[in-house]
C-alpha cells in the first residue's frame, strides 16, 4: 500500500438558533459556493431550510439545494449530488438536518 494522509475535518453544530451562524461557520472554513444537503419533510416544514437560505443570502454566500438525505442512500442520489457539485463548482458541502419538530398539542 501506498502511504497517504486522509486530513477530514468535520464540525458538527447543534443547539437552537444554530442556524444563525451558518454563514459565518461556512465562511470561516473558506466556502464560497455551498450545497445545502437535507433530508427533506421536517427540516422543510419547520421552516430551517428557509432560515438557512436567508443566512446565506444575507451574507453573500452562494448555494444550490438538494434534499432526499436518507440512511443507506441510493447511487442515483449520491451521483446527482456529484454531478451538481460539478456544474454549480460546489466548494462546500453543509448538511443541515435535526429533529423533527414536536406534535402540535391537542
Amino acid at each position: 500500500m501506498k502511504d497517504f494522509v486522509y486530513y477530514a475535518p468535520t464540525e458538527v453544530v447543534f443547539g437552537k438558533q444554530s442556524e444563525e451562524c451558518i454563514a459565518t461557520m461556512v465562511k470561516k472554513y473558506g466556502g464560497h459556493n455551498v450545497l445545502v444537503h437535507y433530508g427533506g419533510h421536517s427540516a422543510v416544514k419547520s421552516g430551517l431550510i428557509d432560515k438557512v437560505c436567508v443566512q446565506l443570502k444575507e451574507h453573500g454566500v452562494a448555494f444550490e439545494l438538494l434534499g432526499g438525505v436518507v440512511p443507506n442512500p441510493r447511487l442515483s442520489l449520491v451521483r446527482k449530488g456529484i454531478e451538481l457539485c460539478r456544474q454549480k463548482s460546489i466548494d462546500f458541502i453543509l448538511a443541515v438536518g435535526g429533529p423533527k419538530p414536536p406534535p402540535a398539542c391537542p
